[in-house]
């Protein structure tokens, strides 16, 4: 087990397909727990177990499938609570991306799939600045390598999917100042972690989103 802030210490790979796990010295960051990625909570187990299908793919598209579509998006709904930790995402049915993508990285890790946090920098208001981060994940699968997928949710205008070796993400990268992080971390950024820890009211995180220069 490792603590929300010892991400510091592990190898994160960049994020192209044709990265193999066993490049990384330490292959088990990808499948461990921390204080929000808690894959060994007895609810995440169950739930986990739930969405195992019949291959690692199935497994992962099942659980990818399941946060996207039943679990909240706070911004959406515009309620509280406002949630962190996987197993809280999932008692309390709603977050914002980045606790969605919490959720998911547990659930893939619950089921032994390597999975980890990614980021993109994104316009808030599609004109530029000021921007934030948004959360989403990379599961490793056999014969793909890494993949993205993004859970946060669909909506009109946003149509995220499970279809490996292709990407097709909720938000592009499109926009002077906006980027893809390309990192795959362990553990959740610790602005990230930071920022939902401080805030109780959706409303405040919302205009107190984090974000990286």
């Amino acid at each position: 087990m490792f603590s929300n802030h010892s991400f510091a210490r592990f190898y994160i790979p960049r994020l192209f397909n044709e990265i193999d796990m066993s490049s990384s010295p330490n292959p088990d960051d990808y499948l461990g727990h921390c204080e929000d990625i808690d894959a060994d909570h007895p609810d995440i187990v169950e739930c986990a177990r739930k969405l195992t299908g019949a291959s690692i793919e199935q497994t992962a598209k099942n659980c990818f499938e399941f946060v996207r579509d039943s679990i909240q998006h706070t911004g959406d709904e515009q309620r509280n609570p406002v949630t962190c930790r996987a197993s809280d995402v999932l008692r309390d049915g709603i977050g914002y991306c980045y606790a969605k993508s919490h959720l998911l990285c547990a659930l893939l890790r619950a089921n032994q799939i390597p999975a980890g946090m990614c980021y993109q920098r994104l316009s808030i208001d599609g004109d530029g600045a000021p921007f934030c981060l948004h959360g989403l994940n990379a599961v490793h699968l056999p014969g793909h390598g890494w993949v993205r997928v993004d859970a946060r949710g669909n909506k009109p205008g946003v149509n995220a999917q499970f279809d490996p070796p292709h990407e097709q993400l909720a938000f592009g990268t499109d926009l002077e100042g906006e980027r893809d992080l390309l990192q795959i971390w362990p553990t959740p950024h610790p602005d990230v972690a930071e920022r939902l820890r401080r805030h109780d009211d959706w409303l405040e995180l919302s205009n107190d989103l984090p974000d990286v220069g």
